[in-house]
């Protein structure tokens, strides 16, 4: 199997986990590529890394034919790895040495587990939607999108007002610090906190969440992800920032931009140990109620 390994830091509390992990990659001759700056990293550390086959520092030069992604490190550091293999359908699985792990919900205990049921051929791949925006501009060049969210916020003291628009269809002025749009996946991540729904992978939805608005009436809505958004913005300092996922730019007032469902997916490693269900149970702490 071939297993690309991604990465920037870690504690050294994680090292007896990442050194199981080396083992197990060893033991199951797995054909190992590391990530050229994680690599530099683990070389300053008192552990022992495996054998491996190749560095790559890009989508370029990581093999197409890879079979696995592993990344180590929060959600973070995960969302920083899907532009190194959705366009070539490489499945990623992210193991947590962090703190929330919502997307990196495999945790440093349950390493030995997974990836026995990695090697044994017992997972499956799940499909998680993307964004993707469109602006006259190209603000973030091919990476124009997300798993999580595209966010519009307001770079000074002043509200923002944001038209939205649904097929065409005016949805309303939003009087705000920002606006997320956010897939199924996201609905754990920012627009969570921002009094969003959570809502199931494979829902088939955007959620629309204001941030702060100001307008007390104005509550997130949730809409079909076939649909195409538009949004036009207003700022009194006459710029914004956009922030897809991990990635932000500040942008002027004048750039109106489109939101669709893009034409890829993330392909997501599922083991049988895993759902939805008992990740926002765990991650949520909603067992930790008396009463259950």
């Amino acid at each position: 199997m071939k297993i690309a390994l991604y990465g920037k830091t870690f504690t050294p509390g994680f090292h007896p986990h990442i050194q199981k992990l080396f083992t197990m990659l060893s033991d199951n001759k797995a054909e190992i590529s590391i990530f050229a700056s994680f690599l530099d990293f683990i070389d300053t550390q008192k552990i022992h890394k495996p054998v491996f086959e190749s560095v790559y520092s890009s989508e370029k030069d990581l093999n197409p034919e890879t079979d696995l992604l592993v990344s180590i490190g929060g959600d973070g550091t995960f969302l920083e790895s899907i532009p190194l293999v959705f366009r070539n359908k490489i499945p990623i699985i992210g193991i947590n040495s962090g703190r929330m792990g919502f997307l990196a919900n495999i945790s440093k205990e349950d390493i030995e587990s997974a990836f026995s049921s990695i090697f044994n051929g017992d997972h499956q791949i799940e499909l998680r939607t993307m964004i993707h925006f469109q602006t006259p501009e190209d603000i973030f060049g091919d990476l124009n999108f997300a798993l999580n969210e595209i966010t519009i916020q307001k770079n000074d003291a002043s509200l923002i007002n944001i038209d939205a628009y649904i097929d065409n269809e005016f949805l309303n002025t939003y009087w705000t610090d920002g606006l997320i749009v956010s897939t199924p996946t996201g609905s754990t991540a920012y627009s969570l906190s921002a009094g969003g729904p959570i809502v199931v992978p494979g829902a088939g939805s955007f959620i629309i969440a204001p941030i702060a608005s100001h307008n007390l009436t104005v509550r997130p809505i949730v809409i079909p992800d076939h649909v195409h958004i538009k949004l036009s913005v207003n700022s009194r300092s006459g710029q914004y920032l956009i922030t897809a996922d991990n990635r932000t730019k500040l942008v002027d007032s004048s750039v109106h931009f489109n939101i669709c469902k893009s034409e890829y997916t993330l392909h997501m490693i599922k083991l049988p140990s895993t759902n939805f269900y008992s990740t926002i149970r765990n991650k949520l702490m909603w067992g930790m109620d008396k009463r259950n």
